[in-house]
């Protein structure tokens, strides 16, 4: 990306440095996608049609399919705000971009965990980004591909990226399920809900259930007259809907990708546009609670530097032995996998 008339813009994530960047800015950001399919593409029409990126670049080794997206795409631009959209099976058209978002892997399908994913996905991983390090070597890298806190994990030790410039999607998509359910029990606007998940994008997932509120009410105390109370058996309801969620769409449809497209977009948005949202993405763990070198998902603040160190949310002794737990689910693969 050429950066003439930007030289303290988005483009100097070099230094990680850079100003607070507008929704008026004219600087030419560019995100790259690795990988065309229907997670990739989504990412691709959702960062399109909101405007995120003046440039977005699909990579895929599957030409046929990432011309046909590119070209399916441009087709729209006339309805979406102004942008360039291009694609390749040469990793090149990634070049000086100022996020990538890795997303190609093998697919989850009907039966299969996250986890059983994990050796396919690390060689690909293995393959693609020291291509990623050499065309954009000071880009932040969004790891979408699962089981992503394993992925995010090795992306960090192959790239050699600082660690927040190395950010796993998470349990961001997680979260907002979790909203949703929570915001449908009781009668409210999702937007009103404020609740997290932690721990990994998975199985072993943990609710944040005391630092949880709806209108700065929390959780725990909500008893407002016709927008129903959460009984033991609600949350728990709540909690294996949310972990089956992405199983029940690809049992029906064979894939997720309108959330996760959605809910990458918003990272995007708050990195690009540096809007500093606390969000519950997954990265490296440095003595936060005891846990150290193991990337899972807790709340953070992320912007255009990449992502904080996590926040100090309030947990119960049950939820913090569940993210140790969570933890060590995490490590056991990474190192399984000779990481």
């Amino acid at each position: 990306m050429e950066n003439v008339d930007a030289p303290e813009g988005l483009s100097s994530l070099a230094g990680l440095g850079s100003p607070v960047i507008g929704r008026s800015s004219t600087f030419a950001r560019k995100v790259g996608i690795i990988g065309a399919g229907s997670v990739g593409a989504t990412i691709a029409y959702a960062a399109m049609i909101r405007g995120v990126a003046r440039h977005i670049s699909l990579f895929d080794i599957a030409k046929s399919k990432v011309d046909a997206e590119v070209l399916d795409l441009n087709h729209g631009l006339l309805f979406a705000p102004q942008a360039t959209v291009d694609g390749s099976d040469d990793v090149e058209i990634l070049r000086d971009c100022d996020v990538v978002v890795m997303t190609a892997g093998a697919k989850q399908k009907p039966g299969e965990t996250r986890m059983d994913l994990a050796a396919a996905n690390a060689g690909i991983c293995k393959k693609i980004l020291p291509d990623v390090v050499r065309v954009a070597p000071n880009c932040i890298l969004l790891l979408v591909t699962n089981p992503v806190d394993v992925v995010t994990e090795l992306a960090r030790k192959i790239t050699g990226f600082e660690w927040n410039r190395v950010i796993g999607s998470g349990t961001v998509l997680d979260s907002s399920r979790f909203r949703y359910l929570v915001a449908r029990h009781c009668g409210v606007a999702v937007q009103n809900v404020h609740a997290y998940i932690a721990g990994e994008h998975g199985d072993s997932e943990i609710p944040l259930w005391s630092s949880a509120t709806i209108g700065s009410i929390p959780l725990n105390q909500w008893a407002v007259p016709g927008h129903g109370r959460l009984a033991a058996a609600d949350k728990a309801e709540i909690v294996r809907n949310v972990k089956e969620a992405a199983y029940q769409v690809i049992q029906g449809k064979g894939a997720t990708n309108y959330a996760v497209g959605l809910a990458v977009t918003n990272i995007l948005e708050s990195i690009l546009y540096d809007e500093q949202r606390v969000l519950a993405v997954s990265g490296l763990l440095k003595g936060f609670r005891g846990m150290e070198d193991v990337c899972l998902s807790v709340p953070r603040i992320v912007g255009c530097k990449g992502m904080e160190p996590p926040l100090p949310i309030p947990m119960t002794v049950d939820e913090e032995s569940g993210l140790q737990a969570s933890a060590e689910s995490i490590r056991k693969v990474v190192k399984d996998l000779g990481y």
